[in-house]
């Protein structure tokens, strides 16, 4: 059986409520999804309350999917906007996407940046502050547009652009503070 069929039949026992279904779906996504999740929240903690929610919320909407387009994608979409909802749920706000204030670099390096591996630069972006951090991974991993991070996050179109602009000069800066650190 084909990947495409074998997720087209779990599909369907899902849409069915079997539980045994559901755990193997689960089984499938979850690490892939948490990955997810775990861009958004400040713990792994909370990136597993995320991943929860987005599965019971998937569950509930199976029904909606019409494999017009990928279903990891699909799923992956209801990730972040669950992740984006259980940010402005919280204790954080939108207006702290319009107050965070990112001191400029001294000395850009971005040839040094580019160099850097995936994991080191996943580690500075979970330093970032939390708008700035939203709207890099909305706009630079998952590739949602300015005008869609706008509606997501109900901030204006700018104040996205501000926000990327802030969250790649305090990424350069923070590696330049961890390449200082490294020299000592």
């Amino acid at each position: 059986m084909s990947l495409s069929t074998e997720l087209d039949v779990l599909l369907a026992a899902c849409r069915r409520r079997e539980p045994a279904a559901q755990r193997a779906l689960y089984a499938r996504y979850a690490g892939r999804m948490l990955g997810v999740a775990r861009r958004y929240a400040r713990s792994v903690a909370e990136a597993e309350d995320i991943l929860q929610d987005a599965f019971v919320k998937m569950f509930a909407r199976l029904g909606e999917f019409r494999a017009e387009g990928a279903f990891e994608g699909w799923l992956r979409r209801i990730v972040v906007t669950t992740a984006l909802n259980h940010w402005q749920s919280g204790q954080h706000r939108r207006q702290q996407l319009l107050l965070e204030d990112v001191p400029e670099p001294f000395a850009p390096d971005a040839d040094a940046f580019d160099r850097l591996a995936v994991a080191e630069v996943l580690a500075l972006m979970e330093q970032l502050p939390d708008g700035c951090r939203l709207v890099l991974n909305l706009y630079a991993v998952d590739g949602y547009t300015h005008g869609e991070i706008a509606e997501l996050l109900g901030i204006q179109e700018s104040s996205s652009k501000a926000q990327l602009s802030k969250a790649r000069k305090q990424l350069i800066r923070l590696h330049q503070q961890q390449a200082s650190y490294l020299r000592l």
